[in-house]
């Protein structure tokens, strides 16, 4: 971003920040409803959600803001998916000026107009690769696709495996996530869920575990069934195998991030398995190994696979026992590995600290950063 001070927007931001992420995201959205009441209506009802990813997604464009070419990719996640809103081009600006008057007004005497060029420069190389990506994915894929749901097996209270079912095949990669509204229960709220199963079929198998104040976990597992119509955003994602490389694989998945990492097995069986994978699955009590007789079963049809399950606070279990990550990295030698992660935000944080702290390269390790709802 040449011409920009880009630690000035760092510095900025972070003072902002400090106001609090409620105060600041109220502001925004007050600011861009009153100023463009037609946006009303691209986002839910409660926007208390909405509000946090605004922040997180804000979080990491800044964190990255002198590192454009790591940036590029995920703006161009956030256009494409943004499409499933019914954002256009001209909404772009509106938002570009709500978010400069909600830095202004927070910034205080430290606002100067060197600052407030810099962010508006800085917000227009955001939005047109944003809005590139849109109108590039326009041309070739809808904003959405229908589904409905099938089958809703509750595995336990707060954990249900759903089949989904699309008109045709979707277009995405083993590992990658779609945006999934219920549409006849919450209209307009959305959360990240990624297909336990490879591409090339019209049914689609999604792990959903019920997280507290979340409203789209909340549908789905207690409320969703057969016959329910659902939306799927775009798919995004980087948890995706990496064809260039030959290297042996380390899976390790909390909870329901078990899905993707079933995906990543299905497509290795379906491309030859070739490449020696160990596959950890953690969770804290015994309750929660939802899927062991669909683990038990990969274990046994692969020879090239070892599934291993920890269990981290249950005197009840006879197996591995600890943290998934703690296990993993004291179970073997994963330097020469490629590494996949996926599970609650605080997990993936801790497991891939681990990782890089016993040898596993940084650029070796794949994970994806999704809110939780």
């Amino acid at each position: 971003m040449t011409g920009i001070d880009t630690d000035g927007l760092k510095r900025n931001f972070a003072a902002v920040a400090a106001h609090g992420g409620d105060d600041v995201a109220l502001f925004f959205y007050s600011h861009l409803f009153l100023h463009y009441p037609e946006t009303r209506d691209m986002f839910p009802p409660a926007m208390t959600r909405q509000r946090d990813r605004l922040i997180g997604a804000l979080g990491h464009i800044v964190s990255q803001v002198d590192q454009v070419a790591d940036l590029v990719p995920f703006l161009q996640d956030l256009g494409r998916d943004h499409r499933k809103f019914g954002a256009l081009r001209p909404h772009y600006p509106a938002v570009g000026e709500s978010l400069v008057a909600t830095l202004r007004h927070f910034s205080g005497d430290t606002w100067n107009s060197k600052l407030e060029s810099d962010w508006s420069a800085a917000y227009g190389i955001v939005a047109d690769a944003m809005m590139d990506a849109a109108e590039e994915a326009a041309k070739t894929e809808p904003p959405f696709w229908e589904a409905e749901v099938v089958d809703v097996d509750r595995r336990t209270f707060d954990i249900a495996v759903l089949r989904v079912r699309t008109a045709e095949p979707l277009p995405y990669v083993a590992g990658q996530s779609f945006a999934v509204e219920a549409t006849d229960l919450r209209p307009r709220e959305w959360r990240w869920y990624t297909p336990a199963n490879p591409p090339g079929d019209t049914e689609l198998e999604l792990h959903a575990r019920l997280v507290a104040g979340g409203p789209v976990s909340t549908t789905l597992v207690r409320s969703a069934g057969p016959g329910d119509r659902l939306r799927l955003g775009p798919p995004i994602g980087r948890l995706t195998l990496d064809a260039s490389s030959d290297r042996p694989l380390l899976l390790v998945a909390g909870g329901t991030g078990l899905a993707p990492m079933k995906a990543l097995v299905a497509q290795l069986a379906a491309d030859g398995g070739h490449r020696r994978t160990t596959l950890f699955f953690g969770v804290r009590t015994v309750r929660e190994v939802y899927d062991a007789d669909a683990l038990a079963a990969l274990d046994t049809a692969h020879d090239w696979l070892t599934v291993v399950t920890a269990v981290s606070e249950d005197t009840q279990w006879q197996g591995q026992r600890g943290l998934v990550g703690e296990v993993a990295v004291v179970a073997g030698d994963w330097s020469d590995h490629d590494a996949y992660v996926c599970g609650s935000p605080p997990m993936v944080e801790a497991t891939v600290k681990l990782l890089v702290d016993h040898g596993v390269p940084e650029e070796n390790i794949r994970y994806d950063e999704f809110g939780e709802s």
